[in-house]
């Protein structure tokens, strides 16, 4: 398994033959592909690879980032990070946009289709699934599954708990959701085979009992006796966090304990201020999330999740905008969180949850998201492709049965593994009058053969 910031290195012949046969009696491969746009999504990637490693799995991540020409990935990412940062309302209103313009998603894959001789070329012949953590990766190698051109089914895990339709595309063959709340969004949005297959934070997340709490508040240097709100705002520190941090400050009922991640300027702002105890970027997130009695958060990340998997109620309060609104409102239907919408709300809240009965009721709610294991559908999608990958000939990208049925799993492996019906979208459209443009000026020769290029051949001269 690796997992690191940089692009994932195949040899020059594995760079130039496509992911299809036989695997010569070796273990299977994953390929997940994430994105480092914050921890949410290379964490969820990190413990995904370690999990099928643990099954007798390859897994291999690849930053989408690295994947992008030019460093336009890391252009993207900035770009991304400095609106959350400043600009939070222009996040906002790009999120409304994609979520609201029906032809956001079908504009997204035409953009993106130039990156795909890219991305298939990334893929090892032994790649038998490939999984996206990130929307925009679906929405690339969804269509390169749709249209034939990648032999091995694609999984989307859904990171977030609210479902923005850049999430959903055509080819996808399996969405991972985190709750029956998430798996109805995806399919009112068009999605077709979607399984509420837990979610993914490390072993080490876990509740503890009383003398836990105690022993990790004395290592820590916290305050043994007071009740303990950690505010948390992703690892980039984003949000209103400072002002949170006052306004749980002046509820009297809780000392907050703030985590501002990578954000070395929020980290001396808050220092200085001495509102509570402050950590910069926290190595041991478990012992201080035992050490809480309560999780105040803005965005629905990894945080909220490894609070949940360690029994630790969760606030959502004053969101970010985009998906930190999307998923305070459907963690909160799910039972997973509660999003107080008033300052004046605050303080019954952290007392209700950290105390009462409604904090008991959304504990075993977050805990029961960790009963089910992705990494068991992953791998009964990777094992199923195995099975029938030797006897499996190439199909030729025209071939109607391809795009009508592109999974060849076994049924009794991944019963119900089937992609969205077909349909035509902008960027077959697309693709099709430029294929016709070229026949028109004789710019696409036949092969040798005179047949045409199999299944997931790599684009050359992309």
């Amino acid at each position: 398994m690796t997992f690191s910031p940089g692009r994932y290195q195949v040899s020059r012949k594995e760079a130039s033959e496509p992911p299809s046969g036989g695997s010569g009696g070796r273990r299977p491969r994953v390929m997940i592909i994430y994105a480092s746009a914050g921890a949410g999504h290379d964490g969820a990637s990190r413990e995904l690879a370690r999990r099928l490693r643990e099954r007798g799995l390859r897994a291999d991540c690849v930053d989408l980032a690295d994947i992008f020409p030019w460093g336009l990935g890391r252009l993207l990412r900035g770009t991304y990070h400095g609106m959350l940062s400043r600009l939070p309302w222009i996040y906002g209103l790009l999120f409304s946009i994609g979520g609201n313009f029906s032809r956001a998603a079908p504009i997204t894959r035409a953009l993106l289709r130039p990156v795909w001789p890219r991305v298939l070329r990334m893929l090892p012949p032994d790649t038998r699934a490939v999984v996206s953590t990130y929307p925009v990766v679906s929405q690339i190698v969804g269509p390169l599954r749709r249209e034939g051109r990648l032999a091995v089914p694609v999984i989307t895990y859904l990171t977030d708990f609210a479902v923005n339709p850049i999430w959903v595309s055509p080819g996808i063959d399996v969405h991972c959701a985190a709750h029956d709340t998430t798996r109805a969004e995806a399919r009112a949005l068009g999605a077709g085979e979607v399984r509420v297959a837990g979610r993914l934070v490390s072993a080490g997340f876990r509740p503890g009992a009383e003398e836990d709490k105690r022993r990790a508040r004395e290592r820590l240097g916290l305050p043994l006796d007071a009740r303990l709100a950690l505010l948390v705002a992703g690892s980039w520190g984003v949000g209103a966090v400072a002002r949170t941090a006052a306004e749980i400050a002046r509820t009297g009922v809780a000392v907050p304990v703030v985590v501002c991640g990578r954000n070395t300027a929020l980290y001396r702002r808050l220092t200085r201020k001495r509102i509570g105890p402050v950590f910069g970027w926290v190595d041991d997130m478990p012992e201080l999330l035992r050490a809480a009695d309560v999780l105040v958060e803005n965005a629905g990340g990894l945080t909220a999740l490894e609070a949940m998997a360690c029994g630790l109620p969760v606030v959502t309060y004053r969101p970010i905008p985009g998906h930190g609104r999307a998923n305070a409102g459907t963690m909160t239907r799910a039972g997973v969180a509660t999003w107080v919408r008033r300052s004046a709300d605050l303080g019954p809240a952290l007392v209700r949850l950290a105390d009462g009965a409604e904090g008991q009721r959304q504990r075993a709610a977050g805990l029961a998201l960790f009963d089910t294991d992705p990494a068991a559908v992953v791998a009964d999608v990777a094992h199923g492709v195995e099975a029938v990958s030797s006897a499996r000939k190439p199909v030729p990208v025209d071939d109607p049965a391809l795009v009508e049925n592109p999974v060849a799993v076994p049924a009794e492996v991944t019963t119900g593994l089937a992609a969205a019906p077909p349909r035509r979208t902008l960027t077959r459209w697309v693709g099709l009058r430029a294929s016709m443009a070229k026949k028109r000026i004789g710019a696409d020769e036949p092969g040798a053969d005179g047949g045409n290029r199999p299944a997931n051949r790599p684009d050359r001269q992309g």
